[in-house]
């Protein structure tokens, strides 16, 4: 079996607008969190939103104008990714070449101005036809517009395939891009994750489940508390993330320098409940990322959690990480959820934490979790509060994925070379 290699990352985040920033203001510990805009906030006026630092489109050639904002941010971040991997566009070995995307929620832009249209329509004049709509409307809403729009424009014809897996969708493309070039399918694969749903439709009705985040008095910005005693809940946030992903025999090569080895992946389903995490089945996902990657749990000094500040969401990755890793006292397992400060992107949240996580690994600088005031007790693992770590020896990184649904994902990532 091949070795896989991380050979390109990129990212378009509320955090900057590529990876080397969004990294450096997460070790700074900024909160990207603000109010809703007013479109939004007249219906929901408590909601906090994490927008992305910057706009895609001008980062793209004009004729992407017309694509869903989700496929935008995809394309920036492949863009970068891409460039640092040194990737050639129509390479002659196309074919072993695949795109591999996560998203959550296809179109959100695109669908929301579709029923503002209608409603405008019909309490106008009636002059205003609903029905003439872009040909185009469908293709922008379909989950896999943004794998299509990079394949096309950078000529890769292996395998396009696109995983909606609500939360953990970008760790699943992560993963299976990794089987695929692991497993003698593929050579390399672009892998990406994006979201754009901070739409008033989209809003409405995750309002509706009651986990979104109050606002943190003192300060909104600061209103996602994960592991926090405080906590409240999360904060929607949209962007893109993307890496390259190579086998060892090919990056070689060509000369290019490896960012890191993606070395294992662990996936599960609790088959129990919508919205409730299952302990059992997230260590299951652990232990298997681990058996994967030929690693024991006292080798991965860093792992970014889940850590999405609901109250059982919080406290069962807890008990599943000390399942694995041990106590506080028996482990050096150094642990953050970088969702205090970006929030949650759903579909991009698993490739945007993974290619953190190998920034911290490079680095050596840890995130905090920036919010961590006053820890839950029940919370009692090493979750960096407030402020970043410098100067740590990591050898090995895990970041961990639990969607809506029952799916779990982690995975593994090392020095290359070791």
């Amino acid at each position: 079996m091949a070795k896989v290699l991380i050979t390109g990352m990129g990212a378009i985040s509320p955090l900057g607008t590529d990876l080397p920033t969004s990294f450096a203001q997460a070790l700074a510990g900024h909160c990207a969190i603000s109010p809703a805009p007013a479109d939004i906030a007249k219906w929901l006026p408590n909601v906090l939103l994490a927008p992305a630092a910057g706009e895609p489109l001008p980062m793209l050639d004009s004729k992407y104008a017309g694509l869903d904002r989700a496929s935008q941010f995809a394309l920036a971040a492949a863009a970068e990714a891409i460039a640092q991997a040194a990737l050639a566009a129509q390479p002659a070995e196309a074919r072993r070449i695949g795109v591999f995307v996560g998203i959550g929620f296809g179109g959100a832009h695109t669908l929301d101005a579709l029923y503002q249209r209608f409603q405008n329509a019909v309490h106008s004049d009636g002059k205003r036809n609903p029905v003439m709509v872009h040909p185009l409307s469908v293709p922008r809403m379909m989950a896999n517009a943004a794998a299509a729009a990079i394949s096309m424009h950078y000529g890769f014809k292996g395998p396009s395939n696109t995983y909606s897996v609500a939360c953990a969708s970008s760790a699943v493309a992560i993963g299976e891009a990794f089987r695929a070039i692991r497993d003698g399918y593929l050579d390399a694969a672009v892998v990406v994750g994006c979201e754009a749903m901070l739409t008033s439709g989209s809003m409405l009705a995750w309002n509706a489940l009651r986990v979104m985040a109050k606002p943190q008095e003192t300060d909104p910005a600061r209103s996602c508390r994960p592991f926090s005693q405080d906590r409240s809940g999360f904060v929607l946030g949209e962007g893109g993330a993307a890496i390259v992903l190579e086998s060892a025999a090919r990056a070689e090569a060509r000369q290019q320098a490896a960012l890191g080895e993606l070395c294992g992946y662990g996936c599960s389903s609790d088959a129990a409940h919508l919205t409730a995490p299952s302990s059992a089945e997230q260590v299951y996902a652990m232990q298997q990322a681990l058996d994967d990657a030929g690693l024991q749990p006292a080798d991965i000094q860093y792992l970014n959690a889940h850590g999405t500040a609901t109250e059982t969401g919080d406290v069962v990755e807890t008990e599943s990480i000390r399942t694995v890793f041990g106590s506080k006292d028996e482990s050096r397992l150094a642990i953050s959820s970088t969702k205090s400060m970006h929030g949650h992107l759903i579909g991009a949240s698993g490739i945007l934490e993974f290619a953190l996580a190998v920034m911290a690994m490079r680095s050596g600088s840890l995130p905090p979790t920036a919010t961590l005031e006053v820890p839950d007790p029940r919370c009692d693992l090493d979750y960096i509060p407030l402020t970043a770590r410098h100067g740590c020896d990591v050898q090995a990184i895990m970041s961990n994925s639990f969607a809506f649904g029952g799916s779990n994902v982690s995975l593994v990532a090392k020095r290359y070379p070791a």
